[in-house]
């Protein structure tokens, strides 16, 4: 028996919609991650973008469990020296709620050249209003 490789046609992308009101982070990140890289189909291939497309729905309402809201920091860095700012968890979800999922669910993801495709297909809205109705997405339960 032969392993077959799929064509850049035969792939069939999805679209998939996750509510994160009172969802854990990290929970639902991994499940966002398996469902853009498309680990979950018989015809998952580690080489190619064969995922489906996620919405992100009510990030603000995302859930941070234990100290985390405190102690856990953003950094970024512009080049200059002495740039470097931080933010925690909790700054990051009043200001960019959004920007916390899209995080999570990068580092989740393979450090390569897929990584810039795969977040390309990640939406993330902070209300429950969404763009995408067009597309008529799947529920997906986390």
């Amino acid at each position: 028996m032969k392993t077959s490789i799929p064509k850049k046609e035969e792939v069939n992308n999805q679209w998939f919609i996750v509510d994160a009101k009172g969802k854990t982070l990290g929970r639902i990140a991994t499940e966002i991650a398996n469902k853009l890289r498309g680990k979950d189909k018989p015809t998952f291939c580690h080489h190619m973008d064969c995922g489906d497309f996620v919405i992100v729905v009510n990030c603000e309402q995302v859930k941070l469990t234990g100290n985390k809201l405190e102690n856990k920091k953003y950094y970024r860095h512009s080049g200059y020296p002495g740039a470097l700012k931080e933010r925690s968890a909790g700054e990051m979800l009043e200001k960019k709620p959004e920007e916390v999922v899209r995080l999570a669910v990068r580092g989740m993801l393979p450090k390569n050249k897929l990584r810039k495709k795969f977040m390309l297909k990640l939406k993330t809205y902070t209300g429950a209003e969404h763009p995408h109705d067009a597309q008529s997405p799947i529920p997906l339960e986390v």
